[in-house]
């Protein structure tokens, strides 16, 4: 079971990582973040890479919630996926989530330590499960239209969301640049 003080521990790294990314973050910035010793991060967490990889494991499970709930409340796939956009749009309007985190981190998988960058690919590998059963669903129901198999649109999208993501952080948090390049790439999929 998860402590308040584990769960502080788990908010401040991914907060940390969205705004410095890997290797410019330490236990020492989140000691003084949350208000405990390195020693008591270290209990948790024996080692940095030990830590990243907790928070990329909560935030694939919040993804894999999110993306479950949407399939059971909305039947129809061509919504999922204008729903997997809208959820980043409002995450760059609202400024609380700006920038997906296993994103950021695949920037620096040359460096990143091995276990790390496996858990940033499962990410992807997830991810890209979830959206090309989102597209085959759609295309089987004739809600979608694509050329390439699923997967492959899959990894068109979410390369497209992603790119749009970072474009956005270095126009300031601009929602309408995000939008006018993820408009496409939906498009590209629903006629």
């Amino acid at each position: 079971m998860a402590t308040d003080t584990y769960t502080r521990i788990l908010d401040s790294a991914q907060a940390l990582i969205v705004t410095r990314g890997y290797n410019a973050f330490s236990y020492a910035d989140i000691a003084a973040e949350v208000g405990v010793g390195k020693a008591t991060i270290h209990h948790h967490f024996p080692g940095k890479a030990d830590l990243v990889v907790a928070v990329l494991g909560r935030y694939r499970q919040q993804l894999a919630d999110g993306l479950a709930a949407m399939s059971a409340h909305e039947p129809r796939a061509d919504k999922r996926l204008h729903g997997y956009v809208g959820y980043w749009e409002q995450c760059i309007r609202s400024n609380d989530a700006p920038f997906c985190i296993a994103a950021l981190l695949a920037a620096e998988l040359p460096s990143l330590p091995p276990e790390v960058a496996s858990a940033v690919k499962a990410h992807f590998d997830e991810l890209n499960g979830w959206i090309a059963r989102f597209i085959e669903d759609g295309v089987r129901a004739g809600e979608l239209q694509s050329s390439e198999n699923p997967e492959k649109s899959a990894q068109m999208l979410i390369a497209s969301v992603h790119g749009a993501m970072l474009a956005a952080r270095v126009a300031g948090g601009d929602v309408a640049l995000f939008s006018s390049i993820t408009a496409p790439a939906i498009q590209r999929l629903t006629g």
